[in-house]
């Protein structure tokens, strides 16, 4: 293993990061951030990209094909045989390519779509989210080979729309899986890491529900100095609601379907965390001087972010951006809300209680629209079976040097809820890049290559596991 992690991480920082510096070029946003029909031209590009190079890899047997579904996002399949014949049971490894819009602006010197590496980091966006994904699975089955490593089959998925909310994924996974009904193993290389230092496994994900509220109290705006005091103000409304599903001051969701405890093993991994790296949330985040962070301590706020309900807001429309804002009084107000779930949540009664909150009786009797955008299930993963607690204490010692850290993750994987529901029996491992600083889906997006490597190095331990622990044929 101190070969193949040499080897691995020499090949990560000149093999990968160079199919990154073309890939980051590529505007490939997912199709929620681009106009209706226009999302083809650079997500074919970076298909084309990715593919062009998986098929350039050295790993006998190898074919790699581009899943068409009319209608859908593309998707890669890498599908990769066993090297250990005798065995049965595939290893199913999950990424993704769109990426999010830019999000404002970057610092000084870096640019979303201009790759740039300063030491161990390499900016861009979809750096770490999810661009080194595809990349970091073949190298680390190429790097198994090479080293006489027995695996089972390996099939490498790479997506077109998750930061859409994998809209096309069923469709995709209806179409893959009769032809790899063994799968028993899941990795996903999309997930968070509190730090640099171990490899994170991810063990539970929130839920998402995204919608647009509008509060429409005008045909027409008009001025505020005659208006003003006599129609009500869209924001204003707009704030009363809210204040119907988030308390002002504290920032509790107060939708009954939301507010449900953390389970007792959830609280126990969040104190060994915080036991561990003392408040990791605390000093995680770029805030301003002086910003109070919610929570009583460092294990409330890790059971916050993982098992609690949150609010944000995450854009508007109807409002001019000041420098060119007159005294108006505006017709409406629109705004785009994320609430995040606990793991359990079932989201569709969220919706429900979201929907009747923000419409029942609106304010002053302003008209009040509400849409939703497919909602993102909550996920719990299933207990690992002590030979995958092994291979991943292996992997996380191999690559990082340590024990591997175990905690829920606040963001959302739609993916992970659909396959968990399909492969009720399949062990799941979610890992990822995005540590601190990484500031996916923000400005200044990078990918620490390092950790790129030590995750790599990580799975070549699991896969090595898998092909030994697969069940022979009959």
């Amino acid at each position: 293993m101190d070969r193949l992690a040499s080897a691995l991480r020499s090949a990560v920082d000149t093999e990968l990061v160079g199919l990154l510096e073309h890939y980051l070029t590529i505007e490939c946003l997912s199709p929620d951030f681009t106009p209706p029909g226009t999302w083809e031209p650079a997500i074919e590009e970076a298909i084309a990209l990715f593919v062009g190079w998986a098929e350039s890899r050295r790993i006998p047997g190898a074919s790699v094909t581009v899943q068409r579904l009319e209608g859908r996002t593309p998707a890669i399949v890498v599908d990769l045989p066993a090297t250990a014949t005798h065995r049965t049971g595939t290893a199913l490894l999950y990424g993704h390519l769109d990426k999010q819009p830019p999000l404002g602006d970057w610092s000084a010197g870096l640019d979303p779509f201009t790759p740039v590496r300063r030491g161990h980091l390499l900016f861009g966006r979809g750096s770490a989210d999810d661009g080194y994904a595809l990349p970091a699975a073949l190298l680390a089955i190429e790097a198994a080979d090479a080293a006489d490593i027995p695996r089972g089959r390996c099939i490498v998925l790479i997506e077109a729309s998750e930061e859409s909310g994998s809209p096309d994924l069923d469709a995709h996974l209806d179409a893959l899986l009769p032809s790899i009904a063994d799968v028993d193993l899941v990795i996903c290389l999309d997930s968070g890491a509190l730090d640099y230092e171990r490899l994170w496994v991810t063990t539970s994900l929130r839920g998402n529900v995204v919608l647009t509220v509008t509060a429409h109290v005008l045909t027409q705006g008009v001025h505020s100095g005659e208006a003003g005091g006599v129609v009500p103000s869209s924001f204003r409304v707009l704030r009363q609601l809210l204040d119907r599903i988030e308390d002002p001051t504290t920032g509790q969701v107060l939708l009954e379907s939301v507010n449900l405890s953390p389970p007792a093993h959830a609280m126990a991994d969040a104190a060994v965390v915080d036991a561990e790296l003392s408040d990791p949330l605390g000093h995680h985040f770029p805030t301003t001087e002086g910003i109070a962070l919610m929570g009583r301590d460092g294990v409330d706020r890790l059971l916050r972010q993982s098992w609690g309900a949150s609010l944000s807001v995450t854009g508007g429309d109807g409002m001019p951006p000041p420098a060119s804002a007159g005294n108006v009084l505006r017709a409406s107000t629109t705004l785009k809300l994320s609430l995040r779930t606990p793991p359990t949540a079932d989201v569709a009664e969220v919706v429900r209680e979201l929907e009747a909150a923000l419409t029942t009786d609106p304010p002053q009797g302003a008209t009040v629209t509400v849409s939703f955008q497919p909602s993102a299930p909550g996920w719990v993963a299933p207990s690992p079976s002590p030979w995958l607690l092994d291979a991943l204490d292996e992997g996380s010692r191999a690559g990082f040097g340590g024990r591997p850290g175990l905690l829920g993750e606040g963001g959302s994987i739609p993916f992970l809820a659909s396959l968990g529901t399909r492969l009720p029996e399949a062990q799941f491992v979610v890992t990822g890049v995005l540590g601190p600083g990484s500031n996916a889906h923000g400005p200044d997006e990078s990918l620490h290559v390092p950790a790129a490597a030590n995750v790599a190095i990580a799975i070549v331990a699991v896969l090595r596991a898998h092909g030994q622990r697969a069940q022979p044929h009959p």
